[in-house]
């Protein structure tokens, strides 16, 4: 069954609109707000059929009280959660090597966001996160993720452990980010059916997810810090396998 998101913020509200207008059920906008970008806005979700009705500013900050509206805010009739099976179903489509990202137990809505959003500048055919100790589909996320919430396939699982199980099955090679006992970034082969597993902000990946992975891949530091923030390091990981994927699907022969 799907479900009914609240979507705040003028790019949020703009590239969920664009993505899917037919999704759009009723928006309010703030009647004080006069700016080109929010009448442009207006416009287009009236066009797309959806009803637009006036408010004020502590009205939307209700509606949405975690997330800088921007005076506007959207209805969104949103996906159904998705879940074990239907990753099974999504991998079963796939006529490609798969390339996914797994986020063990990410809390923070805002590096969810991000990492959404990285991962479908880079192409991943999927993102996987358990469905216990870690954030879903919030407004926050859809406010960060600029529409890649709406675009990026997501899976909350059971069973962290054993959807990894299952992926090896499928023969996906699993390559987990960790400082310890870890090879070089520059040694990692990123080729192939690939899932790269970051661990939550601050603790890393759990021990089983660790054990499950069949490589560990470090990110070299210059610096003083220890450690990225876990929506870096998925750029620099999940860039760094576009990278040799591209290179490796022009290669000739």
């Amino acid at each position: 069954m799907s479900q009914r998101t609240l979507i705040g913020g003028l790019q949020a509200v703009q590239s969920a609109l664009r993505y899917d207008p037919t999704r759009a059920i009723e928006a309010w906008v703030d009647r004080r707000r006069r700016d080109a970008r929010l009448v442009k806005l207006r416009e287009q979700l009236e066009g797309a059929g959806c009803p637009v009705q006036e408010s004020d500013a502590k009205a939307l900050a209700r509606l949405l009280p975690d997330v800088s509206h921007q005076g506007v805010v959207l209805a969104y009739q949103g996906a159904s959660p998705r879940g074990d099976a239907d990753l099974a179903a999504h991998l079963d489509r796939l006529s490609h090597a798969p390339f996914l990202l797994i986020l063990d137990q990410v809390q923070d809505p805002h590096n969810l966001g991000a990492c959404l959003r990285t991962a479908d500048a880079a192409g991943v055919d999927a993102v996987i996160a358990p469905r216990d100790r870690a954030v879903g589909l919030t407004p926050v996320v859809h406010r960060v993720a600029a529409g890649a919430a709406e675009a990026m396939p997501f899976y909350q699982v059971t069973n962290l452990a054993r959807c990894l199980r299952g992926l090896k099955d499928r023969g996906i090679w699993l390559m987990g980010a960790a400082d310890e006992a870890a090879e070089p970034l520059s040694r990692a082969n990123f080729t192939g059916p690939l899932a790269l597993a970051l661990g939550a902000e601050g603790k890393g990946l759990r021990r089983l997810t660790r054990e499950h992975c069949d490589t560990l891949v470090a990110i070299p530091m210059a610096g003083h810090v220890e450690s990225l923030n876990v929506s870096v390091a998925a750029g620099v990981l999940l860039f760094e396998a576009v990278r040799q994927r591209s290179a490796f699907m022009a290669a000739p022969g």
